[in-house]
């Protein structure tokens, strides 16, 4: 066990490199390709949004983000470390589903904030350190 946390640590870089997308467009990109399990979504306010303009649909907002976090769709959220923002882990298998979900909470209706959508999955590499029985 003590050799594995090194070893993951390790191959974590080479992981990444063959889930980008050049090295997709260049390698079996439908082996590697992982399924979407949740999509990250950035939540930064829009450019000349002033905070008095945020903080007046705050109380709805975070009703009906608490509200999506209880029904199960929204699994995490984390304030930004450089305060521009919210990090939310959706549960959702597309970024359109992701889209449907946000874009229905107050500070998107209100055209406050803009999201980035990142549908993310399993680190398909670390499969060859379990062996062939392992890859989907």
């Amino acid at each position: 066990m003590k050799f594995m946390i090194p070893f993951l640590i390790a191959a974590l870089p080479m992981a990444a490199a063959a889930q980008s997308p050049s090295a997709q467009a260049t390698g079996p990109s439908a082996a590697m390709q992982p399924k979407t399990t949740e999509v990250l979504v950035l939540l930064n306010p829009r450019q000349g949004v002033t905070r008095q303009q945020i903080m007046a649909v705050m109380p709805s907002e975070i009703r009906e983000t608490v509200k999506l976090y209880l029904d199960g769709k929204i699994r995490q959220w984390y304030s930004r470390g450089d305060g521009r923002g919210v990090v939310f882990l959706v549960d959702a298998r597309t970024e359109d589903e992701a889209k449907a979900i946000m874009e229905a909470l107050p500070l998107a209706k209100a055209e406050l904030v803009d999201h980035d959508y990142i549908p993310v999955g399993p680190l398909m590499p670390l499969a060859g350190l379990i062996g062939p029985a392992a890859k989907p």
